[in-house]
């Protein structure tokens, strides 16, 4: 089944991107956009940290667009045949790496337009398979990089790096904008430090797929998911019984649980123990309300840090 899929994906690929071609042949006499001084560049990004770190770099002088559909939980995203028209006629196109999104290199090494920029965002990023203090996956690379600051503070550099080379007469801009986020960046982890230093528990038991291990790492904290880096893998009874009876042991308050996935497990989980529920969003993706309003990664990830405190109850500064 998972070969017929492959095959598919490559037809319709192959076939999306003969359009591609013809049409880069319509357009190769004419001015490339970024000629215009006027022009905004055109930024497609997969995820919602990509769009948003974009969208603060580039201000006005960008137009950026997120492939991931908001409400959509982004493990099983493949794009569809306009999405990838859509990165084929960008100038900049920015991706998370290999391990978030699986299909991005067929798409990068297919496409026509000589003049995208592509970013692998997690370049130079520090990963891992098993988080300090968690349990997480064996041998499974996490690919939620941006959930330590500092890898985000890389993936706004190499996001910057690609405005630079696309509009270097603006590279003044691009950086002043670009520091102003880093230093948000700085900022949220002071938070985090100060928030999360003093609390009754530092153990967060997550209902869902792993995706907080970088974070349990950075600030101290020990974790455990009960599912893999899927949203799509099931835990065993074995597993479950397992997490109800650690939940027990350590008197566990409250089960995280994730905002885009049906939270079945967490709610099974609370009510063997009596368990409270608390939403913990990874921001891969934001819900259509959310993103229609136009929350910021920084709005997120401090409402993350807002239901930490109460369910790890750590004292209120």
């Amino acid at each position: 089944m998972k070969i017929r899929k492959k095959s598919l994906f490559a037809i319709i690929l192959a076939a999306v991107l003969a359009v591609a071609v013809v049409t880069s042949r319509i357009m190769r006499n004419m001015p490339h956009r970024q000629a215009a001084g006027n022009q905004k560049i055109i930024v497609v990004t997969t995820l919602f940290p990509l769009y948003d770190m974009a969208k603060h770099i580039g201000a006005d002088r960008a137009d950026v667009s997120m492939l991931l559909p908001p409400g959509m939980e982004p493990h099983s995203f493949e794009p569809k045949p306009g999405d990838i028209l859509k990165i084929n006629e960008a100038d900049i196109f920015v991706y998370t790496g290999k391990f978030m999104e699986p299909w991005a290199d067929t798409i990068i090494q297919s496409v026509t337009n000589k003049n995208l920029v592509v970013v692998d965002a997690g370049q130079g990023t520090v990963t891992t398979a098993e988080s300090y203090g968690c349990e997480g996956p064996a041998g499974a690379t996490d690919p939620h990089i941006w959930l330590d600051f500092d890898n985000a503070k890389t993936m706004t550099d190499n996001i910057l790096s690609a405005f630079d080379a696309k509009d270097p007469e603006h590279a003044e801009f691009y950086g002043k904008n670009a520091a102003a986020y880093k230093a948000g960046l700085t900022e949220l982890d002071s938070e985090f430090r100060a928030a999360l230093a003093s609390c009754r528990s530092r153990e967060i038991v997550y209902g869902g797929h792993y995706a907080f291990g970088y974070m349990a790492r950075r600030y101290n904290l020990e974790y455990v998911a009960a599912q893999g880096l899927s949203p799509d893998a099931e835990p065993t009874a074995k597993d479950m019984a397992k997490l109800v009876e650690q939940i027990r042991k350590n008197d566990i308050k409250y089960i995280f649980y994730e905002e885009l996935t049906s939270p079945r497990v967490a709610y099974t989980i609370a009510g063997e123990t009596g368990a409270k529920m608390l939403p913990l969003n990874p921001a891969e993706n934001l819900t259509r309300d959310r993103f229609r309003s136009g929350a910021t990664l920084f709005d997120i990830l401090r409402e993350d840090l807002a239901n930490l405190k109460t369910g790890l109850g750590c004292k209120i500064k």
